[in-house]
């Protein structure tokens, strides 16, 4: 069945080249102010995204793109502390790995252990980032856009220029807590009437310092062990990231190309026990990659889309600590990427899509033991959407075919894991009762997977290579409400709201192997169900003396289970039906601005209710709420030719001490001073 469907997509793949052979038009009759790349517009979007953008992204206190999504509905981030410290995401409990994270238009990949760390991606010259719970609501996208549960975007700033430029500088100063020094320059060229060319570089130096207190019960009696201020170390960071870009403009059409460096040296504090407070490993990444992308309107109804990556990560981690283990280890990986993407439009309302993708992965490591594994996936997506006024809806299926093999020079006994096939289907509906389309209700269903990473199939003796991926099965209903007054006090209101069902089978865990507890294999064992709300007001409002005020909150309840089988009857009555790890019953955040002439106002709260870091929900487990308040005030003038932004920004503006995750100290108030000249 399943070549069966393979030979049917690869034939669909091939048919619009014949359509459009037949229907396209002469090139006199194209009118190229029609035809542009813009954005798709949100009346086309089924599931709406969740966005910040503009004044809402610049007014939260945020240094990375990790400290901007926190702000989100339904995620979690898991932060290890300080500005160097790792960053990850996970949307709606079904974790890091089923999150993809998109960097204008392509996936950032991760083959070895399928994690992004967001802490690398500045917030300097992104225009807006977007959260799409299953998956985004446009068809004309490449197949990799379909294979996650969760997606976000980040689109970065293109050149826009007036009639009379042709050039643009941007040059920013940060400087704060924890020896903070952050500067960073954005240049933006109009090299011809269609080619525009732009550069930003980045520095980060910090010191990682800050104090924090660090207090422990002893369990059951309520005492306290002890209670004490220090100051977290070796949590310092060198890090530079250079980025350029050139984007041209074509009848019909565009292309772009980009490059990406980010090079980084940071110590790795480490998690404090044991009553040891100073850790002394590091870290050094160096990652690379270049991104092309093209687009353009082969006739009236017909359009192509080519997308092309090449990456190449390398990673060492040092731990020079002879009384622990002596550890220097370097890992690379490269991928290579190419997607084609194809849409037709069969009439007004009905538009039909193929993509076709082809990826490459490669792991090479020091490490005594590891294979060098490669992967060779492909994967075909077929994909239709109807637009039928106040009823729309898409439907999409995607195969993924997957290729192993391994150099296994140094373990001859060793294998490669076996090839995967899968279909995977998903179906998304909207309905808007009214013909303004305030009100509209969503529905959507989707069946997904991940496949095992190379460090769950190959790492040094625990890796297992019978692993299967790990299946996602999401049902989602919401609804949304929004109204737009220009000339009213109230602006704007938007109100939305969603139930959901996710359920995780396949998950890969660690077990013990054999009797003892000190060696540990990958397996198939963990099965999550995962039920939850996620609620979004927010209101623009014209205020007296000019005052411009924006509000926007955030309310999720989630109730995530962990029904994993355990072969430790006693064990399996302590973890059955628990919360998993770090997930929260309740979260939420509340964002206020008010902008007054050149000044601007800013508040942010984010909140994060009570939790366990232990499937065993026990008091040993129990982990406090935490919550943070942020302030910042914005300042804007100028000065001969150039505009000049200053912000100063309070963080933790109570100092309140939490952890996000266990042992892992979170700074206390910390201050930050931002300088930024346009011309």
């Amino acid at each position: 069945m399943i070549k069966t469907f393979t030979s049917l997509l690869l034939f669909l793949a091939g048919l619009p080249f014949y359509i459009t052979s037949q229907s396209k038009l002469d090139s006199v009759q194209h009118i190229t102010e029609v035809i542009v790349a813009a954005p798709q517009s949100t009346s086309k979007a089924i599931i709406p995204a969740q966005q910040l953008e503009g004044t809402q992204l610049k007014a939260l206190n945020s240094l990375s793109v990790a400290d901007a999504i926190r702000y989100f509905a339904g995620v979690q981030i898991k932060d290890y502390g300080g500005i160097g410290g790792l960053k990850t995401v996970n949307i709606r409990s079904m974790g890091t790995n089923h999150m993809g994270v998109f960097y204008d238009g392509i996936q950032l990949g991760n083959a070895q252990n399928g994690q992004i760390d967001l802490g690398k991606f500045s917030l300097d010259n992104i225009e807006s980032i977007s959260l799409y719970n299953g998956q985004k609501s446009d068809i004309f996208q490449p197949a990799r856009d379909y294979g996650s549960s969760g997606s976000i975007y980040l689109k970065f700033r293109r050149p826009q220029f007036e009639e009379n430029e042709n050039q643009h500088l941007k040059a920013t100063f940060r400087t704060g807590s924890f020896d903070l020094v952050n500067p960073s320059i954005l240049y933006e060229r109009k090299l011809t009437n269609k080619i525009d060319a732009s550069f930003n570089a980045e520095y980060i130096y910090s010191s990682g310092k800050y104090k924090f207190r660090y207090k422990r019960v002893l369990p059951g009696s309520g005492k306290v062990a002890y209670d004490t201020t220090a100051t977290r170390k070796n949590g310092d960071i060198h890090a530079l990231r250079l980025e350029g870009g050139l984007y041209g403009h074509m009848d019909d059409g565009h292309w772009e190309l980009k490059t990406y460096y980010y090079d980084s040296e940071r110590g790795i504090p480490g998690a404090i026990v044991n009553n040891r407070w100073m850790n002394s490993q590091r870290q050094w990444d160096t990652n690379f990659f270049v991104q092309g992308g093209w687009r353009k309107m082969i006739s009236e109804r017909y359009d192509l889309m080519l997308k092309i990556k090449y990456a190449n990560d390398k990673m060492r981690y040092l731990n020079p600590d002879p009384t622990l283990m002596y550890i220097d280890n370097t890992f690379r990986q490269q991928e290579f990427y190419t997607s084609l993407a194809q849409k037709y439009q069969l009439t007004e309302w009905w538009d039909i899509s193929v993509s076709t993708d082809l990826q490459w992965n490669w792991l090479r490591s020091n490490l005594d033991g590891l294979v060098y594994p490669t992967r060779r996936s492909t994967l075909v997506a077929l994909a239709s959407a109807l637009d039928l006024g106040k009823v729309k809806g898409q439907a999409s299926v995607l195969g993924t075919f997957i290729d192993e093999k391994i150099d296994a020079s140094n373990e001859q006994s060793a294998s490669s894991a076996p090839d995967k096939e899968e279909i995977t289907p998903a179906i998304f509906f909207s309905y808007a009762p009214f013909n303004n389309h305030d009100l509209t209700f969503r529905a959507f269903y989707k069946h997904i997977f991940r496949m095992p990473t190379f460090n769950d199939l190959y790492y040094t003796d625990i890796g297992n290579i019978k692993l299967e991926p790990e299946y996602t099965y999401q049902y989602n209903l919401g609804f949304k409400y929004s109204r737009n007054n220009p000339n009213k006090t109230l602006v704007n209101c938007m109100l939305q709201a969603d139930g959901y069902y996710n359920k995780v089978t396949n998950k890969i865990v660690a077990v013990p192997k054999g009797s003892g507890m000190y060696r540990w294999m990958m397996m198939n064992l963990g099965k999550v169900e995962i039920r939850g709300i996620d609620a979004i007001a927010a209101a623009t409002f014209k205020c007296p003396y000019e005052i411009l005020l924006n509000l926007k909150g955030t309310y999720t309840y989630q109730k995530a289970q962990d029904f994993t089988r355990r072969k430790n009857p006693e064990l399996e009555k302590t973890t059955w039906g628990g919360q998993i790890p770090y997930i929260p019953w309740h979260s939420g955040s509340f964002i206020a601005s008010a902008m007054y002439r050149s000044w601007q106002f800013n508040y942010s709260f984010v909140y994060v209710g009570e939790r366990y870091h232990n499937s065993a929900n026990i008091p040993e487990n129990y982990e406090q709420p935490w919550y943070t308040n942020d302030m910042s005030v914005f300042k804007s003038m100028h000065i001969n030719n150039w505009n000049m932004k200053m912000s100063l920004e309070v963080n933790n503006l109570f100092s309140q001490d939490y952890e996000v995750v266990l042992n892992y100290p979170m700074p206390k108030r910390n201050y930050k001073l931002t300088i930024t000249l346009e011309l």
